[in-house]
């Protein structure tokens, strides 16, 4: 039995194959006795934090309704209702929160903020994102590919797109880490760190897995079970990037053809947001300026059945449930 009670949850790297399993059948019993309407609030007079300095839909509203069906209240800072790291540092809020709370998410910038949290922060601090890693968005995306075909070891998964960040970095730690064939498809400046890839090379020698990247769409897509994407521009990135991410990630498009070369098998993921069509403010901005109706992902493919981003993002509440359960002694 695997005991994950007072944990934290920073990435993927910090844990093994069986703890990462434990939160996956502990988000799909989670999330079937939600379905069936059988309560689980064995974590009644709890309560945790939640800092956001990025917003977010999915993830705050994982986070809340996870809490709410434990039975825990929730306090929500945003960008401007904490003082983390101006008024106050790191440290400091890490021990205030931590005498009031019994855990702490954050959702933010660089990896080494949540870290330093963690460190001065005697309850579980959990990663809602940073720059660097998305790991709750993993465990979702692993739960929504064991749903769909009945196991994950061995699965192709090919990432086309910006892959240096953290959703093409924790992608290719968690396939490391349970025995898949990560594949990353974008142009060489935006592969992901070559400090990681060679740590992911070694996890997949060791689970059975690979890693491979390249800058060849069909060849990196051929066969692949799961093909997955994410915008071309990340929150807090300056709008002149676009021209240059438009111009160099534009042959990176999940459509039609990348998911015929993959085959009828293969199913689409996308974290979301996703710019499909002209449904978003930024969406019609950058059509106006550019003369494009769609990005990263066609509203065919989007669409289309093969697309599963509503399960993937509803699974990130039953796998966030699973996260603070777990870690705080369910």
């Amino acid at each position: 039995m695997v005991d994950l009670q007072g944990k934290d949850f920073l990435k993927l790297l910090d844990f093994g194959r069986e703890e990462i399993e434990a939160f996956l059948t502990r988000a799909a019993e989670l999330k079937e006795k939600k379905k069936q309407g059988i309560p689980v609030d064995h974590h009644r007079g709890k309560n945790v934090a939640l800092i956001f300095e990025k917003t977010s839909t999915r993830t705050r509203c994982s986070f809340e309704v996870a809490a709410h069906d434990l039975g825990m209240g929730t306090t929500y800072l945003d960008p401007a209702g904490s003082q983390i790291g101006k008024k106050e540092s790191i440290a400091d809020t890490a021990r205030v929160l931590a005498g009031m709370f019994d855990g702490i998410e954050y959702r933010g910038f660089e990896q080494s903020i949540v870290e330093e949290l963690a460190y001065y922060s005697k309850v579980p601090v959990w990663n809602g994102l940073t720059n660097e890693f998305h790991p709750t968005q993993m465990l979702a995306d692993l739960l929504t590919i064991r749903e769909h075909f009945g196991y994950t070891e061995g699965i192709r998964l090919s990432y086309l797109g910006d892959a240096r960040y953290n959703t093409g970095n924790s992608l290719m730690v968690a396939c490391a880490k349970m025995g898949m064939h990560f594949t990353a498809c974008a142009p060489k400046k935006y592969w992901p760190a070559e400090e990681l890839v060679h740590i992911c090379e070694e996890l997949a020698e060791a689970s059975g897995g690979s890693i491979r990247l390249t800058e060849d769409v069909m060849e990196g897509t051929k066969g692949a079970d799961v093909v997955c994407t994410d915008v071309w521009v990340s929150m807090g990135e300056p709008d002149e990037i676009w021209q240059e991410r438009i111009t160099d990630l534009s042959p990176y498009q999940v459509n039609r053809a990348v998911m015929e070369n993959a085959g009828p098998q293969a199913i689409f993921m996308h974290c979301l947001p996703a710019f499909h069509d002209l449904g978003t403010k930024i969406g019609e901005k950058i059509s106006e300026k550019y003369g494009i109706s769609e990005m990263e992902v066609t509203d065919e493919v989007f669409e289309s059945p093969q697309s599963l981003v509503f399960v993937e993002a509803e699974n990130r509440m039953h796998t966030i449930k699973a996260v603070m359960d777990l870690t705080l002694g369910g």
